[in-house]
């Protein structure tokens, strides 16, 4: 995955998110070793791991990426306050950031679906 496009980077996310089990352990597996911040905090996401978060804050090269990495954290921390303010700002700029929408939601356990989906 470390040479993914954005386009594919976000594809495996919205994936992810839908429950698409393929797509949850593509996120797992290179989450250790992609270059995405996108990538590795989804994976942080998936397997409630805070900790994940700091690798992603280490490659995170945008502001935006930077920015979905500190929504994640408070996520993970259970600062709902501070998350829906962050995602407000973020989302004002960036409209199509699923991963800030979803986690914004409240990003409950995603439903596995099977197959290759």
């Amino acid at each position: 995955m470390a040479d993914m496009t954005d386009d594919g980077v976000d594809d495996v996310i919205r994936r992810a998110i839908g429950g698409n089990r393929v797509a949850m352990d593509a996120v797992a597996a290179d989450a250790a070793t992609t270059s995405s911040a996108l990538v590795v905090t989804m994976g942080a996401l998936l397997g409630r791991d805070v900790s994940r978060l700091d690798r992603a804050r280490a490659i995170a090269v945008s502001r935006s990426d930077r920015q979905v990495v500190e929504i994640a954290r408070a996520h993970l921390c259970g600062d709902r306050d501070l998350v829906s303010a962050l995602a407000r700002d973020h989302l004002v700029d960036h409209p199509d950031s699923l991963i800030v929408a979803w986690i914004a939601s409240g990003a409950h356990a995603v439903d596995q679906q099977p197959g290759p989906n």
